[in-house]
């Protein structure tokens, strides 16, 4: 019996940390500069990722303010696996290990983003506001690391930690879903169009997420 209501107890306590919701129409608002403010998600993901696509749609007024990290995705192996980045002098940045892709680009209305991946050739792919940049091919063969920390508006420096306040996120940040496999252009169109194609790592509609500090959940200003 006291095994049972420990069991039942610790289940309590992590539905309390993780709490399962749908987040369809809302978005998370991060309000103010810090470095203690995030958003912590848990990935449906049970072996490394040989290919990944990963959208979400963010709104702010910090471009020509700063830089500020937007996704990261940190194993114990490589804190930047996977990071979406605004450079104030380079523009996106998107960061794959110690490899980058950049695209310039400045607006303040809200904006949508897609980064895929595969690891069969290499080829990375980067859209903006439902339009491809230029491929390029980085970490051929890789596989990307489970057991990963996914944290929203801040950049991890060292596996779930170590943020810099100069690089945390002001603004909303809402829609996230990532898939297991390489969207076509076609389901990236309909995506940013506000399809889904069933995401089966981040689920938007079914988002396991904690929120750390001063962030808010609200209903989203877009569209």
């Amino acid at each position: 019996m006291e095994k049972l209501l420990w069991c039942f107890l610790v289940l309590i306590s992590l539905s309390d940390v993780f709490g399962q919701k749908d987040m369809s129409k809302k978005t998370f608002v991060f309000p103010k500069e810090s470095d203690n403010s995030y958003v912590s998600l848990k990935a449906q993901l049970k072996k490394p990722l040989n290919a990944f696509t990963v959208c979400l749609r963010f709104y702010t007024d910090l471009f020509t303010s700063r830089g500020y990290s937007i996704f990261s995705y940190a194993t114990k192996k490589h804190s930047n696996e996977i990071l979406i980045f605004w450079s104030k002098n380079r523009g996106y940045i998107l960061f794959f290990l110690l490899s980058l892709l950049v695209h310039l680009g400045i607006q303040y209305t809200p904006v949508h983003i897609c980064a895929s991946w595969e690891s069969v050739s290499g080829i990375i792919e980067l859209w903006v506001d439902g339009k491809p940049q230029v491929r390029k091919s980085l970490q051929k063969g890789h596989s990307v690391g489970t057991g990963a920390i996914i944290i929203l508006g801040q950049d991890q420096d060292s596996f779930g930690g170590s943020f810099d306040a100069n690089q945390s996120f002001v603004g909303d940040i809402g829609d996230v879903n990532m898939w297991d496999f390489v969207l076509s252009p076609e389901e990236i169109s309909a995506v940013y169009a506000g399809g889904t194609f069933s995401p089966n790592v981040l689920d938007w509609r079914s988002l396991t997420s904690e929120t750390h500090g001063e962030v808010f959940i609200r209903p989203h200003l877009w569209a």
